[in-house]
């Protein structure tokens, strides 16, 4: 199935790059790129993510990359990732989401 980065989950990727550069640019690169890479199993196993607690309902799932939690969405033609956060975050704390 086709993956979708929105924007927001792309705005939060270049922050969490930006962020982590400060100390490492080499370790920001890593890190976004394992996160980008959850992409692919996501599109081969969409339902392999644990259901989003906050939420609660099916289609909205997560997948854990390191302190990371990627939340997508499943919809019937394609999976659109919608916040790539930390995990010590609070999902409601992030008011750009696209649910």
């Amino acid at each position: 199935m086709k993956v979708h980065w929105t924007d927001t989950a792309q705005s939060h990727l270049h922050a969490i790059h930006a962020y982590i550069s400060q100390d490492s640019p080499a370790f920001a690169k890593r890190t976004v790129d394992r996160l980008t890479r959850r992409s692919q199993q996501i599109a081969k196993f969409p339902f392999s993510g644990r259901r989003v607690p906050e939420y609660d309902i099916d289609p909205v799932r997560e997948m854990i990359e390191g302190s990371y939690r990627v939340i997508y969405y499943i919809k019937p033609d394609q999976i659109d990732i919608i916040a790539v956060i930390h995990g010590a975050m609070d999902v409601f704390a992030t008011p750009e989401q696209e649910i």
